[in-house]
């Protein structure tokens, strides 16, 4: 019997290392839950997370992207009002001209301390990334019972 497990998604902070402050690329979400949210999406079976990172990162933005680092993984049961989602959440670099495509309707360069209300946990992703930025600390580790 194969077991029931939460489906697995990449995220993508993008640095775009091009401009002044090196701000990141935030999308608007052309479907339900609607609102912005960092570029990314679900792993297909037979693909590699950093693949998976990196081709989300061109359907919705347009960007090739590198990938850097492993910020960390994010796994709350209520991450995702869809139903239980575990993503594997990136940064990168690119420079370019990013474009909204597939799942952006929107997309927009936010300097990571002024972002607007962001979808999912991506607000909490955005805080770990500005910590690592700060402190060069991957994101902590939630410890259950802790909280």
């Amino acid at each position: 019997m194969k077991p029931v497990t939460p489906l697995l998604t990449v995220d993508i902070v993008i640095e775009m290392h091009d401009r002044p402050g090196r701000p990141i690329v935030l999308i608007e979400r052309k479907y339900p839950p609607h609102g912005w949210a960092l570029p990314g999406g679900f792993v297909d079976v037979g693909e590699r997370l950093e693949q998976a990172a990196v081709r989300e990162a061109r359907e919705e933005t347009a960007l090739d992207v590198r990938l850097l680092f492993l910020l960390g993984c994010y796994s709350d049961p209520e991450r995702d009002a869809r139903g239980h989602t575990v993503s594997a959440v990136y940064i990168a670099t690119a420079s370019g001209e990013p474009q909204a495509q597939d799942d952006a309707q929107n997309l927009a360069l936010y300097d990571p301390a002024q972002c607007p209300p962001l979808v999912f946990d991506h607000a909490q992703i955005i805080a770990d990334y500005r910590r690592w930025r700060a402190t060069g600390q991957p994101a902590p580790l939630s410890n259950p019972g802790s909280d």
